[in-house]
């Protein structure tokens, strides 16, 4: 038998494109590309990270690391709409340098990557991106401004005494004692049981999941009593990923930023709930892993641990901080108590909230005076 084919000219159905190379998306900023160095790097565990050092072409500037939150990325600090940090930096004689861990939106593992819990962070992340710019900064100070996850997987790779030596770490929304609502933990914990066999992730972009999918009644749920008509405002400003909180003042984003927020933030993975929700019951950043004897170097308990610090910290937060509320003055005044021999303050921002820190129009005159006199009194 003879089978004959025909030319068919209607359309093939669009395959759907998802990330699942560990490329890293381009950074969106306003420096001179000349002087933009990326780095290749893995942790230690092989992952693919993305480092950036960004050239002063002086050899004698104190460094500073900048680690951002998780779904967030490196961006965050490169705003070229306003002036950021790393323009302040620069400015004040410092030499920036980027990590994009393995929590980046930059990267594609919070949709379509291998899972991981925030003892891989504090384990492989971080230190080797400390030792990765001390090998290249020589004696050089070294000084780390970290915000959110970011800051609190650094408490843990600290408390551990992996990182050894700083200067000095800014520590902006969260550090030892996470502290949130009893309606976000509530939510957290009820919405992790009852979407996990659903979804694996809460996308911020609803122009990328459309109107009908699994995800509406999620932008629905974050619409509700919302002032602000964008989705991805509501779903994170509104309701920071479902949990019902708030992750800054509307009022302190441009109207520029405030378009961007879909390429700033990126979709929250489930599979990190049970280890955020076992940290967050405890008041303190706990190690998940407790049988695997890869991670044995981190403390059960970093709050435990936390005499093995041995550098200065500033713990910074808005004063409408809608996330973590007061967990910096609660890790301030308990690390006064437990650890007075540690050198600790705490500087609360008037009208801020958590993200607008970093991400506000006015951050650099409200927010960033304050991390250049700590850094300044240290370098």
């Amino acid at each position: 038998m003879i089978f004959r084919t025909t030319n068919s000219r209607a359309p093939r159905p669009t395959l759907r494109r998802v990330r699942t190379t560990p490329g890293l998306r381009p950074l969106h900023h306003r420096l001179d590309p000349a002087a933009v160095e990326e780095i290749p790097f893995r942790a230690g565990d092989g992952v693919r990270l993305g480092l950036t050092r960004v050239d002063t072409g002086e050899s004698d500037r104190p460094a500073v690391l900048l680690l951002h939150g998780h779904t967030a990325s490196a961006d965050m600090f490169l705003l070229p709409e306003t002036r950021n940090l790393v323009d302040v930096l620069l400015d004040d004689g410092y030499e920036p340098w980027l990590l994009d861990w393995r929590g980046s939106c930059r990267l594609p593992y919070n949709e379509t990557g291998q899972t991981y819990t925030y003892d891989d962070v504090a384990l492989y992340d971080i230190p080797g991106a400390v030792s990765h710019i001390r090998e290249r900064i020589g004696d050089r100070p070294l000084f780390v401004v970290a915000h959110c996850i970011g800051s609190l997987t650094l408490s843990l790779s600290m408390a551990a005494g992996l990182v050894p030596g700083l200067a000095g770490v800014v520590s902006q929304g969260v550090f030892l004692t996470p502290k949130l609502a009893g309606r976000t933990s509530l939510r957290m914990t009820v919405a992790g049981e009852l979407l996990k066999t659903r979804i694996d992730h809460i996308p911020v972009d609803f122009r990328k999941v459309g109107l009908w999918s699994k995800y509406t009644p999620l932008f629905a749920l974050a619409s509700r009593k919302a002032s602000c008509p964008d989705p991805t405002c509501q779903i994170l400003h509104n309701s920071a990923w479902g949990t019902g909180a708030s992750l800054f003042v509307h009022e302190n984003l441009s109207e520029a930023t405030h378009g961007r927020l879909a390429e700033l933030l990126g979709p929250a993975p489930l599979w990190i709930m049970p280890h955020l929700r076992r940290i967050e019951l405890a008041r303190s950043v706990v190690r998940w892993h407790d049988t695997d004897h890869r991670y044995r170097a981190l403390p059960p308990n970093a709050l435990d641990a936390a005499g093995r610090i041995d550098t200065p910290v500033l713990l910074l937060a808005g004063s409408e901080n809608g996330l973590w509320l007061d967990s910096q003055k609660l890790c301030h005044d308990v690390l006064a108590h437990r650890q007075p021999q540690l050198d600790v303050a705490y500087t609360e921002i008037p009208g801020y909230g958590h993200l607008d820190t970093f991400l506000g129009r006015g951050a650099a005159l409200d927010v960033f005076g304050h991390i250049l006199d700590f850094l300044g009194k240290r370098r």
